[in-house]
């Protein structure tokens, strides 16, 4: 799932935008995809929460596939640094938005030592942590109202974690992704790209009958669309396009 944002227009250059939007329109354009307008006073913030490491076949096809730990062997490829990154919405109506929460404070911890030589994360100083990252903005973890995720992975939505005991925060991802991630859980067919460590999906405890009102009141968080595409809120559209995992 991805999240397109639309710039707020100054009243002084609403008429040039109409016109503008009506010549996407006329060229083919789906309506809603080019008429929801950001309120005046929007702001978008790009956090910086990390760097993971990688053999480049795991992004490039065709490549290699090496490991940390073999990073240095003759027939290693080419590695490569990929950014982990979050966008801090401040929406004039909904209040603070926060799309994905990168892999968390705990990361080789929790991912554990074979996942980390994977996907090592070499880039990791305080100011990378996401209550950090969102205090550097002037604003407070505390204050987000909302959480969109555009896929479960454990490097997209490890720090969920931050928000397990926040009854108050919306996190909204969509159906089919919600129900890969559960399925993935449970059954341990996915294992490592989904973790119950930020899920918290175990049998145990959703069959234990005090679990069970625990888990379904903390997890009454979760909102989901099944749509292609959703207006969220006025200037966010989510669109959902399945191909590195079915719900993104």
């Amino acid at each position: 799932m991805f999240l397109f944002p639309a710039t707020s227009i100054p009243s002084e250059g609403l008429l040039t935008t109409m016109a503008g939007i009506q010549s996407q329109l006329d060229r083919g354009a789906v309506p809603n995809h080019v008429s929801n307008v950001c309120p005046k006073g929007t702001k978008f913030h790009v956090l910086e929460v990390g760097w993971l490491e990688c053999d480049e076949a795991f992004v490039v096809r065709g490549g290699n596939a090496s490991l940390k730990s073999t990073e240095h062997k003759s027939f290693v490829n080419k590695r490569r640094e990929l950014p982990m990154y979050c966008i801090l919405i401040e929406h004039p109506h909904e209040g603070l938005i926060l799309w994905e929460t990168g892999c968390g404070k705990d990361y080789p911890e929790v991912w554990g030592p074979v996942l980390s030589d994977v996907f090592a994360r070499v880039r990791y100083e305080p100011r990378h942590e996401l209550k950090a990252a969102v205090e550097a903005t002037g604003n407070k973890l505390e204050d987000i109202k909302k959480i969109i995720i555009g896929h479960l992975h454990l490097d997209h939505a490890g720090g969920l974690d931050m928000f397990l005991d926040r009854k108050d925060v919306e996190i909204w991802v969509h159906d089919r992704e919600l129900r890969s991630a559960f399925w993935s859980v449970a059954t341990g067919a996915d294992v490592g790209v989904y973790l119950e460590h930020y899920l918290k999906l175990g049998l145990s405890v959703l069959f234990r009958a005090a679990a069970f009102r625990w888990c379904a009141d903390r997890f009454r968080n979760w909102k989901t669309f099944i749509d292609q595409t959703m207006d969220f809120c006025q200037g966010i559209t989510l669109h959902h396009l399945p191909g590195h995992t079915d719900g993104t």
